[in-house]
């Protein structure tokens, strides 16, 4: 198999090397608007490195891999799908509803194939929670309690292009609530501080935030997350039922310290960011990806998916600015 991968930064070096490493993936082609990274990251997998987009769409591969800014997201989903290919993208697949809307347009049209990037649905410990809930070993769910924080802000000049905690960081938990629960969110209300560094007050973004969410059958679910978490990478879910109590996130090197005097005692290596922390998700993400293009599988997060996550996104962005619970029905979007 021919893979071409837009975006060498990060995330593109992390899935460029998973990829180089797949026995599925014979051919690799790399490229970036940095040439020189490219090129270099293509001299260590024994890649190929392309001078421009232009030859990813030229050069005969059999799917596309995106990793590039998140302002190129919907333009190359779009091309990808003009072309025939099956794309793999990072989230989100734009920064706001329309051009989300008007890109999953362009695949459905074509009926191409659209995976988006939620890796915690590899994850093991959140595959075991969906896996408790479906079984019924909780009993009737009554309260999910989701959180990621960071261990350390994103730069400042990422912040204005990010999309906001919402949708650049919460929206994770927004997709785990759904996909564990197998429920939808029908009803928000969110809100945020920005009491933190100046420069998200600058770029009209929170450092801190959290939302309640109320699920289709009535469950409780509240989701919270920082940019200013100095004990580590944080990301867990607590899910409480009638019946059982579990949780996700929850291991020896989770940043966290018990008050108890026969509490367990704090990490001695904690989680410090999210590719060390779901290092494992994101390589089985992509050989899910691989398996999705060999018609192996179906595709386990379609464009349609990662749309209902932003749509709840959305909702809490608008219930912080007006400070009133959000319906999701007021989002457009809706598979209704």
């Amino acid at each position: 198999m021919r893979i071409g991968l837009i975006g060498t930064g990060r995330i593109g070096t992390f899935h460029a090397t998973a990829l180089s490493r797949h026995r599925e993936v014979g051919s690799l082609i790399v490229t970036d608007a940095d040439t020189v990274r490219a090129q270099e990251l293509a001299d260590r997998l024994g890649a190929t490195a392309a001078p421009g987009v232009d030859e990813i769409f030229t050069w005969g591969v059999d799917a596309v891999v995106i990793t590039a800014a998140t302002s190129a997201h919907a333009e190359l989903i779009g091309r990808a799908a003009r072309s025939g290919l099956p794309v793999f993208c990072e989230k989100p697949i734009a920064l706001d509803l329309p051009g989300t809307l008007a890109a999953l347009a362009e695949v459905d049209a074509a009926g191409t194939v659209l995976q988006l990037g939620f890796q915690r649905r590899f994850d093991a410990g959140y595959t075991a929670a969906r896996e408790a809930v479906r079984s019924g070993r909780l009993g009737r769910l009554h309260t999910v309690r989701a959180m990621t924080s960071d261990q350390s802000p994103p730069p400042a000049a990422y912040l204005p292009l990010s999309g906001g905690l919402y949708r650049d960081c919460l929206i994770h938990d927004f997709d785990m609530v759904r996909w564990v629960t197998g429920r939808e969110v029908v009803e928000v209300y969110a809100t945020g501080s920005d009491a933190g560094p100046a420069m998200f007050r600058e770029a009209r973004d929170i450092d801190t935030a959290a939302a309640v969410l109320t699920l289709d059958d009535g469950t409780l679910a509240t989701a919270t997350a920082t940019r200013l978490n100095g004990a580590g990478y944080d990301v867990r879910m607590e899910l409480a039922g009638e019946l059982d109590q579990i949780t996700v996130g929850l291991d020896d090197r989770t940043p966290i310290a018990s008050t108890e005097p026969a509490g367990p005692p704090a990490a001695n290596k904690p989680w410090m960011g999210f590719l060390e922390r779901f290092g494992a998700a994101y390589e089985t993400e992509l050989a899910a990806f691989v398996d999705v293009v060999r018609g192996e599988r179906t595709n386990p997060c379609d464009g349609h998916e990662a749309l209902q996550a932003l749509r709840i996104a959305e909702a809490c962005e608008l219930s912080r600015h007006e400070r009133r619970p959000v319906r999701l029905a007021e989002i457009p979007g809706d598979r209704d």
